[in-house]
C-alpha cells in the first residue's frame, strides 16, 4: 500500500488532487490542512470520494502536525499548503516568506525522514513576468524594484523552492517543483481574489463584470483537472531536483477577452465596468505581470499534455457556481 501525504489537500487544487489519488485500491492518503483557504465542505467531499476508505486527515497547520506526528509512513509527499490569491495574501504581508520556508523546512524534513519523494508546489510568480509575459524554466528569476506583498510571496516561494533543490543535492531528498499557471476551474473561490469565479459570479447575479484597469493583462488559463494530472505525473517521472511549468500556452488571452467570453458563455444583462483595484482592495494590492508558460519541458520530460481549453474551463467554472455546491 502505497502511502502518500497531501498538504493543502481540502484546497482547490489539492481536492482534485485528492479525487484522482484515491480511486487507486493501493494508495491511502492523509490530508493535513488548516482550511484557512479551503473552499469544500470536508464531509460533503469526502462522502462522495471513491475510495475514502483509505483517506485520513488532520484539520491543523503544518508546524502543529509535525510537532505532534502521526505515526504514518509516506512513500509520496505532495506540498500544496500555502496562503493564495492577489487579495488572500495581502492579511499576511511580512508573514509570507517567512510561512513558506519554515513549512518547506518542515517538508524536507518529512521527505527525509520518511525516504519519501516529494513534489512541491510553487508558482508562476517567481518568473517576475519572464520575458514581456512567456516565462521558461531556463530564464532568469526577476525581482521586481517595486516591493508588494505579492513580491513577498514570490519571493518566499523562490526560495522555499531553492532549499528543496539545494537539499536533493546534498542529502538523499528526492524532490520536484511544479510552477502552475494561472490555474482555474470547480471549486475555485472568488474571496482570494481569483478572476475567473468573481467574472462567473458576477454574471449570474447580473451584476457588472469589473475588469482592473484596461484589462490587458495576459494570461494562460489552465484547467484544475489537467494541473492534477500534472501533478500526479510530476511525481511519477519527474526528475529530481528539476522545476516544471504546469501551464496551458494555448488558452493565452487577456483579462478583457476573457470578461467576454464570460459574457457570451454564461449569459445575462451584465456589462463590462473597468476598476481601479486599490480603490476596492486597498494600496497594498498589485496587479501581477503578463505571464504565460512554456510547458514544453512538462509535456516532452513528463507526457503530461492539458486537455481543456479556455471554454472549457470556463463552462466547467460556472456548472459548479450554478449548482451552489461546496464540494
Amino acid at each position: 500500500m502505497r502511502g502518500v501525504l497531501v498538504t493543502g489537500g481540502f484546497g482547490f487544487i489539492g481536492s482534485h488532487l485528492v479525487e484522482r489519488l484515491l480511486p487507486d485500491p493501493e494508495t491511502r492518503v492523509h490530508v493535513v490542512d488548516n482550511m484557512s483557504s479551503s473552499p469544500i465542505d470536508v464531509d460533503t467531499f469526502v462522502r462522495q470520494l471513491v475510495g475514502r476508505e483509505r483517506l485520513t486527515y488532520d484539520i491543523c497547520g503544518l508546524e502543529d502536525y509535525c510537532a505532534r506526528g502521526s505515526g504514518r509512513r509516506f512513500d509520496e509527499i505532495y506540498h500544496l499548503a500555502a496562503v493564495v490569491g492577489p487579495v488572500g495574501v495581502l492579511p499576511y504581508a511580512g508573514k509570507i516568506a517567512g510561512m513558506m520556508v519554515n513549512d518547506t523546512a518542515r517538508i524536507i524534513a518529512l521527505g527525509l525522514e520518511h525516504g519519501a519523494k516529494v513534489v512541491d508546489v510553487s508558482t508562476s510568480e517567481v518568473y517576475g513576468g519572464g520575458r514581456d509575459g512567456y516565462c521558461s524554466e531556463r530564464d532568469f528569476k526577476v525581482i521586481q524594484p517595486k516591493v508588494t506583498v505579492r513580491l513577498e510571496y514570490a519571493v518566499g516561494k523562490l526560495a522555499a523552492e531553492i532549499a528543496l533543490m539545494n537539499s536533493t543535492r546534498v542529502t538523499p531528498l528526492r524532490a520536484c517543483i511544479v510552477r502552475p499557471f494561472n490555474v482555474a476551474g470547480p471549486r475555485q473561490s472568488g474571496k482570494g481574489g481569483f478572476v475567473l469565479p468573481r467574472f462567473i459570479g458576477q454574471a449570474l447575479r447580473g451584476e457588472s463584470i469589473t475588469v482592473y484597469g484596461d484589462g490587458s493583462m495576459i494570461r494562460a488559463f489552465t484547467h484544475v483537472a489537467d494541473i492534477a494530472d500534472g501533478l500526479i505525473a510530476t511525481m511519477a517521472r519527474g526528475a529530481s531536483g528539476e522545476a516544471y511549468n504546469l501551464g496551458n500556452p494555448a488558452n493565452k488571452t487577456s483579462i478583457l477577452d476573457l470578461a467576454q467570453r464570460v459574457l457570451d458563455r454564461v449569459g445575462g444583462p451584465s456589462k463590462i465596468d473597468f476598476v481601479d483595484p486599490k480603490e476596492l482592495f486597498g494600496p497594498l494590492f498589485e496587479e501581477a505581470n503578463d505571464k504565460y508558460p512554456d510547458a514544453d519541458k512538462a509535456m516532452s520530460e513528463l507526457g503530461w499534455l492539458p486537455k481543456y481549453d479556455i471554454d472549457r474551463v470556463i463552462l466547467d467554472t460556472a456548472e459548479y457556481m450554478r449548482s451552489g455546491r461546496r464540494a
